[in-house]
């Protein structure tokens, strides 16, 4: 990489960030396309947050992605929100062109999915009811899913989301439960996500949260989880023969929009895919 006086700087901020995989998939897309940019990653403190964002701004940064546990309080220091950002709540990709903010991870899931099934008119059951989950439910109520079921250990949480979701107006049929009653959902669901750590290393063994005799061959399983690349729960999906879909091409897509947003250029995405899986060992 050839950094310049010329030379566009995108990059990171989270506290700590010396484990993300976005460095080199980014800078893969910058060098393959023959671009003057170069994505760094910076540990920002959260009580130097305002400080870092203005000072970024001064510095003629071109674009940050967000992560733990800036995504919410960075929203104080944007002048903008996206729609889809706003009714997240979070932000993970900030413009600085316009000092917007926009929420890329939804996207990067939906896009995953629709590599093998589009969302439109389907039935999702989403386990999970947290930052994730969240960031996925607005954007498949966006994309048109026909119903939405979101289940959660703790169901006051799961209640909450799905009344947030409904309100939106994007969706009409939301309903929330317990992840214990999981088995009762998968018979009519086109499409199952798990946006809980169960499966993710080290705890590679644990019981997934569906097996394969829940699952049927007529439906897309997604896992957010991306380390292992096959889970526990895509193992039990492939055994029935349903549709894998794997974290790892959420980490891609939301790279690849933010990189949209920020370039206005479209990226390279096998290039990005392939930096990403040399970066996970895969």
């Amino acid at each position: 990489m050839n950094i310049k006086g010329s030379t566009n700087i995108v990059g990171l901020i989270g506290h700590p960030v010396e484990h993300s995989f976005s460095p080199p998939m980014h800078n893969a897309a910058f060098k393959a396309l023959d671009m003057d940019y170069a994505y760094v990653a910076f540990d920002v403190d959260p009580s130097n947050l305002k400080s870092a964002i203005e000072g970024a701004k001064s510095l003629n940064i071109k674009g940050f992605n967000v992560t733990i546990p800036h995504k919410i309080g960075v929203m104080d220091f944007l002048d903008g929100i996206d729609e889809v950002a706003e009714l997240i709540g979070a932000v993970n990709t900030i413009d600085f062109k316009d000092m917007k903010g926009y929420n890329t991870d939804g996207i990067g899931a939906v896009k995953a999915i629709e590599e093998v099934t589009s969302i439109k008119g389907k039935n999702i059951v989403i386990a999970g009811a947290g930052g994730a989950s969240r960031a996925i439910s607005f954007y498949i109520a966006k994309y048109g899913a026909d119903s939405l079921t979101i289940l959660n250990r703790n169901i006051d949480k799961a209640q909450k989301l799905a009344r947030d979701v409904s309100e939106s107006g994007l969706i009409g049929n939301v309903k929330s439960d317990s992840i214990n009653d999981i088995n009762s959902y998968l018979d009519d669901a086109d499409i199952l996500i798990n946006t809980t750590p169960i499966g993710m290393h080290p705890n590679v063994d644990v019981e997934p949260i569906a097996t394969a005799d829940h699952l049927h061959e007529d439906m897309a399983v997604f896992d957010a989880v991306y380390n292992p690349n096959e889970t526990v729960l895509l193992k039990e999906a492939i055994k029935a023969g349903a549709k894998p879909v794997y974290g790892i091409k959420m980490l891609l897509y939301q790279g690849a929009e933010s990189f949209r947003i920020w370039t206005g250029e479209n990226p390279p995405v096998d290039v990005m895919e392939n930096a990403l899986r040399d970066t996970l060992n895969l």
